[in-house]
């Protein structure tokens, strides 16, 4: 007997962290999973342990023909996304004052996490109108909100996606298509480590500064909890920090 599926997620960022736990919190809930990454042989590795209800893609939301693509290079039977689930982000070479850091990453910084969110959803959102049915969840960050010394281009980014993601909203509302922002605390994945390229150590010692952090599988339960809500209900916002 072929399964039933409650739908078809795309997840960015799939490889590792928040994704990787979105990603694989919806294929135990029965979604379809289309994850997606920069880095191959990190997302076969999920994708294997998700088994037959998940699918990978090779995509770097920075590159403007790997995106405009996104969709044809899907299989016919996955190319209506339900959901669409920005997780993909970057902050390395952060956590500098301003003029210390180098201007090519800071630019990088701010095509990934508000471009390259913007391109996403704009290569998804016309299938959802067109179906006037769909789901867009961007993560984003207490820094969508709060600033902080040394994150002026990580910060930026995530003001950027605070106020795309408010414009949508706007933009979608009464066409069938809902917009939910997640504004993550600090949660421990390997995001510091990466922006320390790839120093574990540094990284352990920024997290070992606070008392508590969040954990993916926190985040990825109020994600599934925007989706499960019935389609006359929008969850927006939602602020979700460590307990102190």
């Amino acid at each position: 007997m072929k399964q039933q599926y409650s739908g078809t997620a795309l997840v960015t960022g799939a490889s590792s962290g928040i994704g990787a736990a979105t990603a694989g919190m919806l294929a135990k809930q029965g979604w379809r999973v289309v994850c997606v990454a920069r880095r191959a042989d990190r997302l076969a590795e999920q994708v294997r342990a998700l088994g037959s209800g998940a699918i990978a893609l090779t995509l770097d939301i920075s590159d403007a023909t790997s995106v405009d693509t996104l969709l044809e290079r899907l299989p016919d039977d996955w190319k209506t996304i339900d959901v669409l689930i920005n997780c993909a982000g970057h902050d390395v070479g952060g956590r500098h004052r301003f003029d210390v850091g180098s201007m090519t990453e800071w630019a990088r910084t701010i095509e990934i996490n508000a471009v390259g969110t913007m391109r996403v959803t704009h290569a998804v959102v016309p299938g959802m109108l067109n179906r006037a049915r769909g789901h867009i969840i961007n993560i984003g960050s207490t820094s969508s909100v709060n600033a902080y010394a040394g994150g002026a281009a990580y910060v930026a980014s995530k003001f950027a996606l605070n106020g795309f993601t408010k414009s949508i909203l706007a933009d979608y509302r009464g066409k069938g298509v809902r917009v939910t922002h997640i504004l993550a605390g600090l949660t421990r994945t390997n995001f510091v480590e990466s922006r320390l390229r790839g120093d574990k150590s540094g990284a352990d010692e920024f997290y070992g500064t606070f008392p508590v952090t969040l954990k993916p599988d926190d985040i990825a339960r109020t994600i599934l909890f925007a989706i499960e809500q019935p389609p006359h209900v929008t969850i927006a916002e939602m602020l979700v920090i460590p307990a102190s």
